[in-house]
C-alpha cells in the first residue's frame, strides 16, 4: 500500500476544513477472494470469469465494500486516525474495480463541529483519473480533553 501520511492520529483540536489523506492499492485476485471469504459474497460476477463474461460488465469485478473499505483504511489510520469511531458513510458506485486496479481512495475533511466532536469528511476512490465511489462520512473523532 502507498499512503501520504504516516499512521497514527490527529486530534479533532488540530483538523482543518480541507485536510486530505490518501492511500493507494492495487486490487488483487487475492484481495477478492478473501473478502469473499470473509462477507461470504460470493457472487460469480467477483470470482467466476467464464459467468462475469457474460454479465454488463464483460468480467469479474471487486466487491463494492473492498473498494469501500479502502476508505476505512484512511480514516482508521490516518485522517483522523486511530481512535475514530465510524458513525456512518453514505456511498455512491459510480464505476467498476476490476483486478488488477490501482485505486486511490482518499478522504477530505469537510465540516467539523468541535462541540459534539463530529467530523464530516468528504470520501471519493478513483481507478486513474475516474470516480469509483464517491460519498461522504460522519466520524467522531479523537480528542486531546478525551482519549
Amino acid at each position: 500500500m502507498l499512503d501520504n501520511a504516516p499512521r497514527g492520529t490527529i486530534c479533532i483540536e488540530d483538523l482543518e476544513v480541507g485536510m486530505s489523506r490518501s492511500l493507494r492499492k492495487v486490487v488483487t485476485d487475492r484481495d477478492i477472494e478473501l473478502f469473499a471469504e470473509v462477507s461470504t459474497d460470493r457472487n460469480p460476477v467477483h470470482l467466476d470469469d467464464d459467468y462475469a463474461k457474460e454479465t454488463m460488465f464483460h468480467g469479474r469485478i471487486a466487491h463494492g465494500m473492498l473498494t469501500a473499505g479502502l476508505i476505512s483504511a484512511v480514516i482508521g489510520e490516518q485522517l483522523p486516525g486511530h481512535g475514530t469511531v465510524y458513525l456512518g458513510q453514505n456511498l455512491k458506485f459510480m464505476a467498476p474495480v476490476r483486478p488488477g486496479d490501482m485505486v486511490l481512495a482518499e478522504v477530505t475533511v469537510a465540516d467539523i463541529d468541535h462541540s459534539r466532536r463530529r467530523v464530516s469528511l468528504e470520501t471519493k476512490c478513483y481507478v486513474d483519473d475516474q470516480i469509483v465511489l464517491k460519498g461522504d462520512a460522519m466520524v467522531l473523532a479523537p480528542s486531546r480533553k478525551f482519549d
